[in-house]
């Protein structure tokens, strides 16, 4: 049982990583990357949808992302949403399709990038100190019902602990490459 509390933990701890990569794909380093767009959700006939579903989305040039609706009456509702998105880009719709054109980066938006990463991955380290603390709170109640002895109880918390610490730096790695990739010019 207690085993099982552990890989749990290391599971969930993962998928926080992950979820922090997934969201590091969305923050635009000056290239054009369909990952930019494709969660933007689309109020379409009522139903928030993820633009990929909408429609179909390329990079014709490096600076340069084409969106183009199966429906065309989806048009309006893709310009509307990449407006009220955070990605800060202007959409050109011509007749078929929405282009999107990507600006080289000033310094100053490259820091505020760099602060949204640092933003994200706190967070991400802080998803992972709860799932820790969660884990050690299983722990401790196995301990309390006698399921588990003191010493094995205090072996599986350095356990948790180095698990814990390896999520982390892989956080601050992925954060890292992301930092660079930002202020790369």
């Amino acid at each position: 049982m207690s085993e099982e509390v552990l890989h749990a933990a290391d599971r969930k701890m993962a998928r926080a990583v992950e979820v922090m990569e997934r969201d590091f794909q969305g923050i635009r380093t000056g290239r054009a990357s369909t990952s930019l767009v494709e969660r933007i959700h689309i109020d379409y006939y009522g139903t928030q949808t993820p633009l990929n579903q909408l429609a179909g989305i390329s990079v014709p040039e490096p600076h340069q992302i084409v969106i183009q609706p199966w429906d065309r009456s989806a048009l309006n509702a893709i310009e509307r949403a990449i407006i009220k998105s955070d990605i800060g880009l202007t959409p050109n719709v011509d007749g078929t399709v929405v282009r999107l054109n990507i600006p080289q980066l000033t310094e100053e938006r490259r820091r505020d990038l760099v602060r949204v990463v640092h933003k994200r991955m706190e967070e991400a380290r802080v998803e992972i100190r709860n799932l820790r603390r969660e884990a050690a709170d299983e722990l401790k109640k196995l301990e309390r019902d006698a399921e588990l002895g003191t010493d094995e109880h205090h072996r599986l918390l350095e356990v948790l602990q180095k698990t814990t610490d390896r999520h982390i730096a892989e956080v601050d790695r992925v954060g890292g490459v992301k930092e660079q990739e930002v202020l790369e010019v």
